[in-house]
């Protein structure tokens, strides 16, 4: 839910914590605006921005600021007309902000504040209230860590235009934070052009319906990437790769409230990036690792979709065992396994 805070007409907010805040200077002073309360900040002219500029330069849903457990921001533009801009250059793609980088949005300039003791020294200025709502607790979960990248990015870079390059890529990065949200996960971390998303299980395993919304995910990532190409004027279209892996990791929970921000950490994460990677060894769309194909033919019958292939992961040792196809592969199989709800 948002609860919108007009950057304009609103009172100075004070709070004595060391509270990550944007800083709007105005002719009758500065005012403070705290992000807290969530993970994900909205910016523009709309009325449903968690920040609402009155500024005719900002397109109505501008850009997007998203916490991660580390304690990092990242400023997405989502495909703003004028853009948005890190210190005078321009975003596009998701960009981790720095204390005291200088936020322009329109004609309308603010400034990032995030405390270097933020989520790593609770002594300093947090009431032990404060504190119980975003300390940090690990704990080992069963999850399914999805990775998306956008095929040939930096050929893409070279042939469009700055302004034309933001809106494409800020559109992607919206609308797959939206399919994420829509079947269950949530987006935990954004790599340049890439995307990972994680889906927690409970402690009675994976769950067929579970397995399936993750490819219907990625499904629907693969639809709405090829789609780009009939609403811009791109010289080829857009394709994507995925990597998807189930196991245990240490997950993290610094949210607080309804709105948890988790995040999850180890060898299950790193070998979901290697997997993604090895897609292009084998020239196809999506590989899975061995523990989810195992669950996926366990769970749903006529997994023969998935090939299985031996690939060299970067960082580890020995070959791995993977199962892999290409989209074409992906839709027939969610045509037989959702269509028929079989």
């Amino acid at each position: 839910m948002h609860h919108r805070k007009d950057l304009v007409a609103s009172k100075p907010v004070v709070t004595l914590q060391p509270t990550p805040h944007l800083v709007l200077r105005t002719d009758s002073g500065s005012r403070r605006f705290p992000l807290a309360g969530g993970n994900c900040w909205t910016i523009g002219r709309s009325e449903d921005n968690n920040f609402v500029l009155s500024d005719r330069w900002i397109s109505r849903n501008h850009a997007m600021l998203q916490a991660m457990e580390t304690g990092e921001f990242y400023l997405i533009d989502l495909g703003s007309r004028n853009g948005s801009f890190v210190n005078g250059r321009r975003v596009s793609i998701p960009v981790t902000l720095q204390n005291g980088d200088r936020l322009t949005f329109g004609q309308t300039e603010l400034e990032f504040y995030c405390p270097i003791h933020h989520l790593t020294d609770p002594s300093i200025g947090i009431d032990s209230k404060e504190f119980t709502a975003t300390a940090t607790l690990h704990i080992r979960r069963l999850i399914s860590v999805l990775v998306v990248d956008i095929r040939d990015f930096t050929v893409l870079t070279r042939q469009l235009d700055e302004k034309l390059l933001s809106e494409v890529i800020g559109t992607w990065f919206r609308r797959a934070g939206d399919i994420i949200r829509e079947y269950g996960s949530w987006v935990d971390k954004y790599i340049g052009d890439a995307v990972m998303a994680v889906w927690t299980h409970g402690a009675q395993g994976v769950s067929r319906d579970e397995m399936l919304r993750i490819f219907q995910a990625v499904g629907a990532l693969h639809t709405m990437t090829s789609n780009l190409y009939n609403q811009y004027p791109l010289p080829f279209p857009l394709r994507i790769g995925a990597g998807i892996n189930t196991g245990y990791a240490m997950v993290g929970n610094t949210g607080s409230g309804d709105r948890p921000d988790y995040t999850a950490l180890g060898d299950t994460v790193n070998a979901a990036f290697r997997l993604e990677s090895s897609t292009k060894q084998i020239g196809l769309d999506i590989a899975l690792g061995e523990s989810t194909y195992e669950h996926l033919s366990t769970l749903v019958a006529d997994a023969q979709f998935f090939e299985q292939y031996t690939v060299h992961l970067k960082g580890y040792d020995v070959p791995t065992l993977t199962h892999a196809c290409s989209f074409a592969d992906l839709d027939t199989f969610l045509q037989l396994k959702v269509g028929s709800n079989s």
